[in-house]
């Protein structure tokens, strides 16, 4: 058995509300504070998790696995996870690399969730018939995704190496690699910096004003403000040109991230766009302290992906 598997058993053998020494450790435990005296952030944290974001739909309404069935689970997780984002390989390469061979080592969240989205569906409402209109606009009518590549501009960001979904906002884990953060802290900022795509998020937390509506940004224009011990940001000002599944510029996220004990930052989000969801809806992420490093992902130096994209469409173009 892989240690990762081994793991992910361990974890998920926890009870909900953590078992007898664990729940004293933390009763034990303070919540660390900035020497301007706010909520202590700071430090290196991955979102890496083999719990789906949408709950699989033989699951229904349920919300949480039991004990027994959170083991159960955890025996087949990581081989689903690999085959569910075509992580597996046929064969090996020098008789040492195997199936998941570009999966990093992630854990179910010790929620037990069988989601990260929250409610009693776990899944994200259904879109609106205008959103259905955009998505077929960008698919040119017809035409399939991967015939799309006339020029650079109509491939997607990610594939551009110009934003990727890890960066958010809302900030989903990465369903390969680098699901990886460090959080640096002022009294006025928080700097957010993800290894996926090396972007840097600065929120701003002295109360400026919001900029106007016609500036827009791929990551939107974030503020935030604390509630508690909960640091709350609101991002609004997306441009179009960025898609979150299937929204754009209307949409609107409320982040909380909240510090939960010396290992682990609650991340929480909900996203609104009426002209993309039928409903709301929210998730939650916790986010585990990282004992390695964060390394720079020159995506731009090796990117010949997106030229094989386009030489491969003028070739396929050929009479």
């Amino acid at each position: 058995m892989r240690a990762t598997t081994a793991a992910l058993i361990a974890v998920l053998a926890l009870p909900a509300a953590l078992d007898g020494q664990t729940a004293r450790r933390e009763s034990e435990w303070s919540l660390p504070r900035t020497p301007w005296g706010h909520p202590d952030l700071q430090g290196r944290w991955t979102s890496a998790t083999l719990t789906p974001l949408q709950r699989p739909t033989e699951l229904g309404s349920k919300e949480f696995f039991t004990e027994p069935e959170a083991a159960e689970y955890a025996k087949t997780a990581r081989e689903r996870f690999i085959e569910e984002n075509n992580l597996g390989f046929d064969e090996t390469f020098s008789g040492e690399l195997t199936r998941g061979v570009w999966e990093e080592d992630r854990a179910i969240v010790p929620t037990r969730r069988t989601s990260l989205i929250v409610g009693p569906t776990g899944r994200i409402p259904p879109q609106t018939p205008e959103a259905q209109a955009r998505a077929q606009a960008r698919n040119a009518g017809d035409r399939p995704r991967l015939e799309i590549a006339d020029s650079p501009e109509e491939r997607t960001l990610t594939e551009r190496c110009l934003w990727f979904p890890v960066q958010g906002p809302p900030m989903l884990p990465s369903t390969i690699y680098n699901s990886n953060f460090e959080f640096v802290q002022t009294p006025h900022a928080l700097l957010i910096h993800t290894e996926l795509g090396g972007g840097v998020r600065i929120i701003a937390l002295d109360g400026r004003p919001r900029l106007p509506e016609a500036i827009r940004f791929w990551q939107g224009h974030s503020r935030g403000h604390w509630e508690g011990d909960t640091l709350v940001v609101e991002t609004t000002n997306f441009s179009e040109k960025r898609e979150f599944r299937g929204s754009g510029a209307n949409l609107h996220v409320i982040e909380r991230f909240t510090r939960v004990s010396d290992g682990m930052i609650r991340y929480a989000f909900t996203v609104e766009d009426a002209t993309t969801w039928t409903a709301p809806w929210s998730a939650e992420v916790p986010m585990v302290r990282l004992t390695g490093l964060l390394y720079e992902f020159a995506c731009h130096e090796g990117n010949y992906g997106l030229a094989g994209i386009l030489r491969g469409a003028r070739f396929a173009e050929r009479p």
